[in-house]
């Protein structure tokens, strides 16, 4: 007996890691990569500007600044530039995050 429920024991813990392990895999896979990063979040003037850099040298990044309750700007960075971007006024809210997405 105590054979039969090691033996079934190994079998669940072998297939849970397996499972964990495909998971993680196909959601690596779906995922953009994190190559755009934010420097700070800044106003001049009545615009507001997000400083972000392309830490990717080899390839240019697509993102999408999430602004609530308005439309999300989205853009590019060629491989490896820091910029600033404007993406609304001081009457706007603030950005709450910048978000990798695929080209």
């Amino acid at each position: 007996m105590r054979k039969i429920m090691a033996i079934a024991l190994a079998t669940v813990a072998c297939s849970a890691s397996l499972t964990l392990a495909t998971a993680s895999e196909a959601a690596a896979a779906g995922r953009a990569p994190q190559c755009v990063k934010v420097r700070k979040y800044f106003n001049k003037g009545h615009q507001r500007y997000v400083r972000l850099t392309n830490l990717c040298t080899q390839r240019t990044s697509c993102f999408t600044i999430v602004v609530p309750h308005h439309h999300d700007p989205r853009g590019r960075l060629p491989k490896g530039v820091t910029k600033d971007i404007r993406y609304g006024t001081t009457g706007a809210p603030r950005a709450l995050y910048v978000k990798n997405v695929p080209c």
